[in-house]
């Protein structure tokens, strides 16, 4: 008699973690180089002048103007023309209708009238300037 000899065949359900972690430091490395590069902000030299500070609960919307009339909604650059139809799309969908503008000492007057007047086109009423307390006090 014959006797049929079970195979003991099993499949290996093993995972290699080798290129996992591989992946896994790379990623590492670039988030620990990219990471600084991303804390860099924009100079704006804002002036200076007696008065009390604002306390908010909510982050404020701040439109900034560099010395070099670089216009910036938070962190994001727009050209002129392009501030009041961006400002509306954000006013839409805003609870908080407040608007604040930090523009440097330097930038021309007019310059800045322009750019308060396509903020008041977009539909905000409310228009903050950011200062900075004078020193001394």
């Amino acid at each position: 008699m014959i006797r049929s000899r079970k195979n003991d065949h099993r499949l290996l359900s093993d995972i290699n973690v080798t290129p996992f972690v591989d992946v896994m430091l790379v990623l590492l490395v670039i988030f620990m180089v990219t990471a600084p590069m991303m804390q860099s902000g924009f100079d704006v030299d804002l002036p200076q002048v007696k008065s009390a500070t604002l306390h908010t609960t909510e982050q404020p919307l701040i439109v900034s103007i560099t010395k070099e009339k670089e216009i910036k909604i938070q962190s994001f650059s727009v050209t002129v023309d392009r501030l009041k139809p961006k400002l509306k799309l954000i006013y839409e969908n805003r609870t908080d209708k407040d608007i604040y503008l930090k523009a440097d000492k330097t930038v021309p007057y007019g310059f800045v009238m322009e750019v308060m007047a396509e903020i008041r086109d977009a539909g905000f009423d409310r228009l903050g300037m950011i200062t900075l307390p004078t020193e001394g006090k």
